[in-house]
């Protein structure tokens, strides 16, 4: 887990985990003509240098001034312009925080020239290429590469093209000021090759990056994974209000959410075994919802119906077993209802469950996103494949506001996996788990017989659990679900340990 950086201190809400380092160097790919012949290509090659001669002296006569190289390796190069250069430079100075670029989004005037004096901050190789060729090459920590990327026209997108490191939110924007939206250049999932990288995935993504993703964690309030202990009435009256509602993922990206009392995931409950729950559902949306509570015993057929807008319908069950028992909308099909956000947990206490110092709940789930405003993308869902992952809702939310706990706590942590389709596998990186609670059963309790512990708890669609430990030293605690992949779309938060 070291190589993966997790356990590192979030100096801007926490570091992401690393990619690969491995440098891939860029290739040319070359369309087939057809014709092999040696004559053929002896042709094609006088008429290309024609050619290029011809477009190299056209913009010579029309900008003596700008450069003629496209700089790939070099670090020159020109967007190839049609307007005129104000004769002004622009300086910017490009760094490396995480897995971002700092700045990630650059404004210069039309017709200057803009110089970029690219450092790796970072604590890998990255590099900085633009669509119009311009390219850092790969750079070690602490190297630095000036960036000539001529007189700007246009907009302009720039990314680092090491495997996995765009998708994880390494772009940079250059935005022409004063020049008309359609002047833009070819964006970067046009029609230029990606330095041989694959970039299909990024429409799916849009602009819900990583780093899009816990930026806008850090402008709200994180949902508080604090659960409380369970309170002594065995009568348990709540009222759960289904609402619609347009919420943000980013700050340029909402979704069209489905929820329980306006917040995804809904309440979550707590009680003891023989407790009667009564639930009242109002339906406040625009379309049949129902419930399904994994923690009653009951006949699905009058209380598991669905309901239409502006009905109420009565759920009740006694809890007759121990268990964190997932609740969701049944209506079809559940697993759009569920990666709307209509889901919650129940925690039924076991009857032998020890005391520890905090006592905490992470609910997993999937993202769908799709255009902005909409609902979950049913192509993206039908296929298991979410394009943003979460702990209580939100992407990175304890990243960006990491858990406060002290050294020498019991920490006890309830996760219940919501899906609707994908594995969780819960691990603490720094630590180990002394008791592992799965599925009404102790996998381990207060350490393994022969002295053996736990590393992950693992959990599928609607399964639950919990895990508990004791941070021995202070520093950063990052959890995860250890299907990394996942970690690295939002499922990734921090425990923060004092003395």
């Amino acid at each position: 887990m070291a190589d993966l950086n997790l356990s590192a201190s979030p100096s801007s809400g926490g570091k992401n985990p690393k990619a690969s380092t491995s440098k891939e160097t860029p290739k040319l790919r070359m369309s087939p003509t057809g014709d092999h012949s040696p004559v053929s290509r002896t042709a094609g090659a006088i008429v290309g240098v024609v050619s290029v001669v011809a477009l190299a002296l056209a913009i010579f006569l029309s900008n003596p001034s700008a450069p003629t190289t496209q700089g790939t390796g070099t670090g020159t190069g020109t967007t190839a312009s049609s307007v005129t250069p104000t004769g002004h430079t622009t300086h910017v100075s490009v760094g490396v925080d995480g897995m971002a670029f700092t700045p990630n989004h650059i404004e210069v005037p039309v017709g200057d020239r803009l110089i970029i004096d690219f450092t790796n901050s970072g604590d890998q190789r990255h590099d900085l290429v633009f669509e119009t060729g311009v390219s850092s090459g790969s750079l070690a920590a602490g190297e630095t590469k000036e960036l000539d990327l001529g007189v700007i026209s246009g907009d302009v997108e720039g990314w680092c093209s090491l495997p996995g490191h765009r998708e994880m939110g390494m772009t940079l924007h250059v935005q022409a000021t004063g020049a008309p939206s359609s002047s833009s250049g070819t964006s970067a999932s046009g029609s230029h090759a990606h330095h041989g990288h694959d970039h299909g995935q990024d429409a799916a993504a849009g602009p819900a990056t990583p780093t899009a993703l816990t930026d806008y964690a850090a402008t709200i309030d994180a949902r508080d994974p604090v659960l409380p202990p369970a309170t002594n009435e065995t009568e348990r009256h709540y009222t759960f209000t289904v609402t619609e509602q347009t919420v943000n993922v980013t700050s340029s990206l909402t979704r069209e959410s489905w929820t329980f009392n306006g917040d995804a995931p809904g309440p979550i409950l707590r009680g003891h075994i023989g407790d009667t729950f009564h639930i009242t559902l109002v339906n406040n949306g625009t379309m049949s919802h129902s419930l399904d509570f994994h923690a009653g015993l009951v006949a699905p057929d009058n209380v598991m119906h669905s309901i239409e807008p502006g009905q109420t319908l009565e759920y009740t069950f006694v809890a007759k077993n121990a268990g964190i028992w997932l609740y969701h909308c049944s209506t079809a099909p559940m697993s759009m209802h569920i990666a709307n956000g209509m889901f919650g947990a129940v925690i039924i206490d076991p009857t032998d469950l020890d005391k520890v110092d905090r006592e905490y709940v992470m609910v997993a789930s999937e993202l769908y996103l799709g255009a902005d405003g909409q609902s979950a993308d049913a192509s993206l869902l039908s296929a298991l494949q979410p394009n943003a992952m979460a702990f209580n809702g939100v992407p990175f939310q304890y990243k960006a506001h990491p858990i406060q706990i002290k050294t020498n706590e019991r920490v006890r942590v309830w996760v219940m996996d919501a899906g609707p389709n994908l594995a969780t596998t819960f691990h603490v990186v720094g630590t180990q788990f002394d008791t592992v609670w799965r599925e009404g059963a102790y996998v381990i309790r207060g350490g393994g017989s022969g002295g053996g512990w736990g590393q992950v708890l693992t959990l599928g669609a609607a399964e639950g659990g919990f895990v508990e430990f004791t941070p021995l030293e202070a520093g950063h605690y990052a959890f995860v679900n250890h299907a990394l992949s996942l970690a690295e779309k939002g499922q990734l938060g921090v425990f923060e340990v004092t003395d």
